[in-house]
């Protein structure tokens, strides 16, 4: 180990997310001390970490990274989430002060988040579980950051979470959003609409790719397009460059020469599963969800198609335009983001949180991975009532009305011609239940107080009321 002074904070894991956030903060001006289990990893960061080198302060052993950090300690855990975060903290936390500060910067479930929390309030330390969002990229040049646990424990901390933040016209992407898990939740959350606004644009690809037999470079440019407008977002913005992409080895498109089943780390399953405990409809998300556990079943696949034909077939001219495609994805985009915030509220409640729905959508306008141009215009509408559906907002409502013909079109003639597309059609069910004053719920409840008697309410008042199924009366 080799220091000139102490370090303001230390940081434990540098793999790739790890490593980068480790440049960010020192090229803020921060102090670090870093640790990694394997000293050679250590060894290799350090070396090229250039001009930053002065900045950081390389430990081979806990001890170390302890006694070079200055007192009240931070130390950001970036391991793998599960059970290595748990172990390292049991390795750790003898060697700390009571008013040393452990901070889990991981994708960590947010009840593993909430346990620890609550294990450190009763050993009567400090913890953090913080999200960060925003890829390699967002970690080495600004991530978007979603901090959870006692207010206190955040402010230690917020001057170098700031700084090392993305930044919307000078705003830092770094906010405190309650305590305990919170955090990890809204990370979640933010992972789950993800997976939608990936699932929807791969559908509207799939519609042209297979749908109106349009070549890559092709689709690249329609995407390019779109990114200058409403939909002008971080996906967006990347799907043009990847399907404009060629594959150095064959010349052809990357994209396709791409095996078609798609990886997933678990937090868009985490957050559909929250969201039922919740009784918080998410379907956009939920249909993305399936498709990627439906995409990783490849041999099935093939076979289905030697046995039932392939299903994509190609659209008669004109059947579906580019410009509705966009409308289309448009609609698809507020219905999803409007789920998720729902999911946001019914935490809140459930959980005793007090989650900042208007600072969340600003905290996600730059550095994280949904990063859209609707963000701005969500907290905006989310600052005037944080208590209304996003979808109900006049200037969203407005949207909507504009583009459900659009999706409406897609969904129907895409699914007419075999060309799937379950986040689309999930978000134009959702969009259509919630406009529908007089639902087809009665009829189950019906059915569930005939074979459990478990009553209904009536439209003309009361409850607990039962049916004369028995009877046979009218």
């Amino acid at each position: 180990m080799t220091t000139t002074s102490k370090a303001r904070i230390g940081l434990i894991g540098l793999g790739t997310m790890g490593a980068n956030l480790s440049l960010n903060i020192a090229e803020k001006g921060f102090p670090i001390a870093v640790f990694n289990r394997t000293t050679a990893t250590t060894d290799n960061f350090i070396e090229a970490a250039g001009e930053l080198k002065s900045q950081l302060t390389a430990c081979k052993t806990l001890q170390e990274l302890v006694d070079v950090i200055e007192p009240p300690r931070s130390i950001i855990l970036m391991v793998p989430a599960g059970q290595t975060v748990d172990d390292q903290i049991a390795a750790l936390r003898p060697l700390l002060d009571d008013d040393d500060m452990i901070i889990d910067a991981g994708n960590a479930n947010f009840h593993d988040t909430d346990r620890r929390a609550a294990q450190a309030v009763s050993d009567g330390v400090p913890f953090l579980g913080i999200g960060v969002s925003g890829g390699e990229e967002g970690a080495r040049h600004g991530p978007s950051i979603m901090g959870g646990g006692p207010k206190p424990a955040w402010n230690r901390v917020s001057d170098v979470l700031e700084a090392i933040s993305a930044k919307y016209q000078g705003t830092p992407c770094a906010t405190w959003m309650g305590e305990g898990g919170a955090g990890h939740f809204v990370k979640a959350v933010h992972n789950g609409i993800e997976y939608a606004d990936m699932q929807m644009i791969a559908e509207v690809y799939g519609i042209m790719r297979d749908g109106m037999n349009m070549e890559a470079a092709a689709i690249g440019e329609v995407f390019s397009d779109w990114n200058t407008r409403t939909l002008q977002s971080y996906l967006v913005e990347i799907s043009g460059k990847v399907a404009a992409a060629t594959d150095p080895k064959t010349n052809s498109p990357m994209l396709d020469m791409i095996l078609d089943r798609a990886g997933q780390k678990g937090t868009g399953r985490w957050t559909v599963i929250e969201a039922q405990h919740l009784a918080a409809p998410i379907p956009v998300i939920e249909a993305a969800v399936a498709a990627r556990n439906m995409s990783s079943q490849l041999t099935n696949r093939i076979e289905g198609q030697e046995i039932f034909g392939p299903a994509p077939q190609k659209l008669a001219d004109g059947a579906i335009s580019i410009p509705e495609l966009e409308t289309a994805l448009i609609g698809g985009k507020i219905l999803c983001y409007a789920q998720g915030f729902e999911l946001i509220v019914a935490a809140s409640r459930e959980f005793g949180w007090a989650l900042p729905l208007p600072e969340i959508a600003r905290v996600w306008r730059e550095g994280c991975i949904i990063r859209s141009t609707m963000l701005n215009d969500m907290a905006s509408a989310l600052a005037d009532n944080p208590d209304r559906n996003l979808m109900f907002a006049p200037f969203f409502s407005d949207h909507l009305k504009n583009s459900q013909a659009a999706l409406r079109k897609v969904v129907t003639v895409a699914t007419a011609n075999g060309l799937p597309a379950p986040s689309l059609a999930a978000g134009l069910s959702y969009f259509d239940v919630m406009r529908t004053a007089r639902s087809t719920a009665n009829m189950i409840q019906a059915q569930r107080d005939f074979f459990g008697a478990h009553g209904f309410e009536r439209i003309d008042g009361g409850s607990d009321h039962h049916g004369p199924w028995g009877s046979g009366a009218a």
